[in-house]
């Protein structure tokens, strides 16, 4: 059929005009993606063909309260792979395998995967001279890159509340895991352009971000302290091969922690090495137990407080039982302590006594002030692991249970709780918030980023109430079951306990928890050492393990804060086998006969060749235990 000019013109048109429309939303297609969408098509594309080489921040360093380094990281390198730039995988793994000490098929397996970027096997956080001969290799596609590992330069010191961190810088535990926000910064990176298979493409360059470095954390934790709690715990720990023993230490003023230690403890840097019972339980938060008589301080508080009892003018018999709902309950002196203040009560840890002054409390009352001490919750300290504690139900709380309470029996309890309801009890009635971190600070310019204030969770008793406690326990050191916690010029308050373990919900006849809680200067207390001791292979009383051991702490501390001693505290009563404390004589000037002949109750080291002292140490009015050691040097002069 032939076709007319007019038709042929016709469909000319109107393909030109198909044509111009399609053209049309073509170029307004284009000039849209490339006006509006440009941007973003420009960064999709340069996420295609960016690749990062990531690496961590440096880790936040931890100090003590006075700036001495507990914790820091060290720049270390480690090595990475970028799959598609080895060329030769097969040659790559046979040169690592030596120096890493790895197997060579799995290091092939690794740099052999379709992936942008691997770990070679054997390559995180290596030595220096390991990243120096891989580095030597110059092998394509094999890459360092900065890595950070965490250090503990004490070792084993303070090692339940420091915690550790991961293979990825990440705390696991302790103020590591508790402050690893603030710790941990902002990791950095290499950045470089690839193409699709990996290769790098020619004619960019890397881009270097770096990590912003982690906050510094500043702990109450005094080291000095710290060095003295862990030396007596090892020694405590030698002696008498305990299944466990703890101390903390606190300043009753504020809640701040001054140390805390417990054993068996562990390195961070090799935690692996321990079982996980060790490095996940901080004993002086977690463990929990019958407390024993430490826990009569709290009856004394609200007994005084509630004006129940007078210490010097109310009096009662002990003749070693009481009888509560026809049930006996014995003084742990089967013989009795007889007729007696309350005063002597509480200085011979008389459990009669301790149940008439929960008795005449009532149980509502008394439940009502263990609880506004803080027992039976978390005190809330910013540590991992804390327990509650347990206490009777007061609708479970009958005659017998109301006399155990009041004498620390039927109650469970956590070192920490004892800690901050003894300094409440003593620093004049307000419980304390405890606390460890002080301030974190900025790596770069040291300014505090924040710091942590004492908080006070509530008055519990009177000023005047708790002046009353501190006499108490004072006259418990000097005369009574804490002697062995005396220390000569200085006013040292506190109270003994020795607890039956409880097992198969029976008290074992063999186990026991020895405890000692005390507090210095007696007058206005600086510091509240609590130490427990579990099941020591020895006679098991507090007063003769556990008092000795916070005795010493507090002993070697009261002399590093140099705090003076006083003449106006309570003399000890001595008993025997008890030491005396005697002043040493001026034996300067004496003769080396005269010496052995009248000062024989001393251990004199004579050393010089003189006939004549020259020279004596300790000085002259200086009070020290009798029989204890004088150097003397002879000489001529």
């Amino acid at each position: 059929m032939r076709v007319s000019g007019v038709t042929v013109r016709r469909r000319i048109f109107v393909s030109l005009i198909v044509g111009l429309i399609f053209f049309s939303v073509l170029i307004f297609r284009l000039g849209y993606i490339q006006i509006f969408k440009g941007q973003w098509l420009s960064e999709n594309a340069e996420d295609l063909w960016s690749r990062n080489i990531y690496f961590e921040a440096r880790r936040g360093k931890i100090y003590d309260r006075n700036g001495v380094l507990l914790a820091y990281n060290v720049s270390v390198p480690s090595i990475w792979g970028v799959p598609a730039q080895i060329k030769d995988p097969v040659g790559t793994a046979k040169k690592l395998a030596p120096i890493l000490k790895q197997d060579e098929k799995k290091i092939y397996k690794e740099i052999s995967k379709k992936q942008l970027l691997v770990r070679v096997p054997g390559g995180r956080k290596i030595e220096q001279a390991v990243a120096s001969q891989v580095q030597q290799l110059n092998l394509p596609g094999i890459r360092l890159a900065d890595d950070n590992k965490r250090y503990y330069p004490k070792g084993a010191f303070l090692s339940h509340v420091l915690g550790f961190t991961g293979i990825d810088n990440q705390g696991l535990t302790g103020i590591e895991k508790i402050y690893d926000k603030k710790l941990n910064g902002e990791r950095g990176y290499i950045s470089f352009n690839s193409n699709a298979k990996g290769e790098i493409i020619p004619g960019t360059t890397e881009q270097f971000v770096p990590p912003k470095d982690g906050a510094d954390l500043h702990l109450t934790i005094d080291s000095n302290i710290q060095t003295i709690i862990e030396r007596e715990l090892n020694q405590v720990a030698a002696q008498y091969q305990p299944d466990d023993a703890l101390v903390i230490a606190v300043s009753p003023k504020t809640g701040e922690v001054l140390g805390m230690a417990s054993r068996p403890h562990y390195n961070p840097e090799t935690y692996k090495d321990y079982p996980s019972s060790v490095y996940n339980r901080n004993l002086p938060i977690w463990k929990t137990y019958e407390p024993g008589s430490t826990f009569k301080i709290i009856t004394l508080a609200a007994a005084l407080q509630e004006g129940k009892v007078d210490l010097l003018n109310d009096t009662f018999d002990c003749p070693g039982e009481i009888n509560v709902a026809g049930t006996t309950i014995h003084c742990w002196k089967r013989g009795g302590h007889g007729h007696q203040t309350f005063l002597e009560g509480v200085e011979n840890s008389c459990n009669p006594g301790f149940v008439l002054m929960g008795q005449r409390l009532g149980k509502e009352k008394l439940f009502e002030y263990i609880k506004k001490f803080g027992f039976g919750q978390k005190t809330g300290i910013d540590l991992l692991g804390e327990e509650n504690g347990l206490l009777f139900k007061l609708n479970r709380v009958g005659p017998i249970e109301l006399a155990t309470t009041s004498f620390g029996q039927g109650v469970s309890v956590t070192p920490i709780q004892q800690a901050m309801a003894v300094s409440a009890a003593v620093n004049g009635g307000t419980l304390m918030k405890p606390f460890v971190a002080k301030t974190t600070t900025d790596p770069v310019t040291g300014k505090v980023i924040e710091e942590t204030k004492p908080q006070k969770v509530g008055q519990i008793i009177s000023p005047e109430t708790s002046a009353k406690v501190r006499h108490a326990l004072q006259s418990v050191v000097a005369n009574g079951t804490g002697r062995n916690a005396y220390v000569d010029g200085y006013q040292v308050g506190g109270k003994t306990g020795t607890a039956q373990v409880v097992e198969n919900g029976v008290y074992s006849s063999n186990k026991y928890i020895v405890s000692f809680i005390g507090f210095a200067p007696g007058d206005n207390p600086e510091m509240v050492i609590y130490g427990a001791v579990s099941n020591p292979k020895a006679l098991a009383f507090g007063g003769l393990i556990a008092a000795p051991m916070v005795k010493n702490i507090i002993e070697s501390s009261v002399r590093y804060l140099n705090i003076p001693p006083k003449s106006t505290g309570m003399e000890k009563k001595y008993k025997y086998p008890d030491k005396k404390i005697v002043q040493v004589p001026n034996l300067v000037g004496l003769t080396r006969q005269e010496l052995v002949n009248n000062y024989y109750t001393f251990s004199l080291d004579i050393r010089g060749t003189g006939n004549k002292v020259i020279y004596q140490s300790p000085q002259a009015g200086t009070r020290v235990e009798e029989g204890a050691g004088i150097s003397i040097l002879l000489g001529d002069k």
